[in-house]
């Protein structure tokens, strides 16, 4: 559908209007919170996206923090399930009990019947709960004995995993990485941020209580303002550029990455840029994608959907300087 000058003017407007809720949800976490903006961002991108996030970090960086905080903010339901390599299926869908009293079998849910659910080290669980999980993500919906149970919008899942200490770990296999919207790679704080937590935390001052103030209404009235949101032709091509480059790197004069790539983005990859570049210019008060909003989100988009061969690991080569050489060569619109 061809939008005119005069339907994003609307657009804008009716997200100005809307996404007053990004600067309150901002106020409430700062309370918390320092620094890790670019984890928040994340975070609401998710949100608004309809997509899931995987957060990868030593332990100590708030990631359960932040989104224990997040969920208090949008007042919306809230599970964590802490994954252990003894962790069953049914302890995170639900299953079904035998009630004595009334001679019949019931349905218990379990954690995943709620907005925001936080899988803490999902590595840590073995295949057949990561896959009960990720066709919760993928499907929105769980069946527990004969009865289909749809999950309630919104519905975010936010897996962390750690990068450490990979013993007795099962990690995720790529097709299964894939299921996440975003990959986003926690950082420490800077020197500042961290001599701020440290008075925080031992001056023996109770943090500040996080008010809700979202509504899951307010919400499902941005995801549909963030699909509407304008998608230009030339920035659509610069994003199959970008992904395509990651299969064919030599047909866009990167042939010294072709060995080094195992495999690249499959369309899931185009599809999640485009939805997170439509989040990212919401979020930016813009009811039109720029090429900067595609780049500012492509490395979380990309860098689980990238296979390194043999060869890249021996010449110490990573996904995210892959990504820096594609973003440098493709031309911008």
């Amino acid at each position: 559908m061809v939008q005119t000058s005069e339907d994003i003017r609307l657009l804008s407007e009716k997200i100005t209007e809307a996404s007053g809720f990004v600067t309150r949800i901002n106020d409430e976490l700062s309370k918390v919170i320092v620094g890790q903006q670019s984890m928040i961002e994340r975070l609401l991108i998710g949100l608004l996206s309809n997509g899931h996030v995987l957060l990868e970090g030593v332990p100590g960086l708030a990631k359960t923090l932040a989104i224990k905080s997040l969920a208090q903010a949008v007042h919306a339901g809230f599970s964590r399930i802490q994954f252990t390599p003894d962790l069953l299926p049914a302890d995170v869908v639900g299953t079904m009990i035998y009630n004595q009293a009334k001679n019949e079998f019931m349905v218990r849910k379990g954690p995943i019947f709620s907005n925001f659910i936080l899988a803490d080290e999902i590595n840590r669980a073995p295949a057949k709960v990561q896959s009960a999980l990720l066709e919760a993500m993928q499907e929105r919906q769980v069946t527990i004995g004969d009865t289909t149970f749809k999950l309630t919008e919104p519905f975010l899942v936010l897996a962390t995993q750690n990068p450490i200490e990979q013993e007795g770990t099962y990690p995720l296999p790529e097709a299964q990485v894939d299921r996440f919207m975003l990959k986003v790679v926690v950082d420490y704080p800077s020197k500042s941020e961290e001599q701020l937590i440290i008075r925080q935390n031992t001056l023996g001052l109770s943090f500040p209580p996080i008010n809700p103030v979202a509504s899951t209404s307010e919400i499902l009235t941005a995801k549909e303002l963030v699909r509407q949101v304008y998608l230009d032709e030339k920035v659509e091509n610069y994003i199959l550029d970008i992904v395509f480059a990651t299969r064919y790197p030599d047909k866009y004069n990167l042939p010294k990455l072709k060995p080094l790539i195992g495999f690249g983005g499959s369309p899931r990859a185009s599809i999640n840029l485009a939805l997170a570049a439509k989040a990212y210019a919401f979020l930016n008060n813009r009811a039109f994608v720029i090429p900067e909003d595609v780049r500012s989100i492509s490395k979380d988009v990309l860098r689980h959907r990238i296979g390194l061969t043999y060869e890249a690991e021996a010449e110490n080569v990573n996904v995210e300087q892959i990504i820096n050489d594609i973003l440098r060569t493709v031309n911008v619109p």
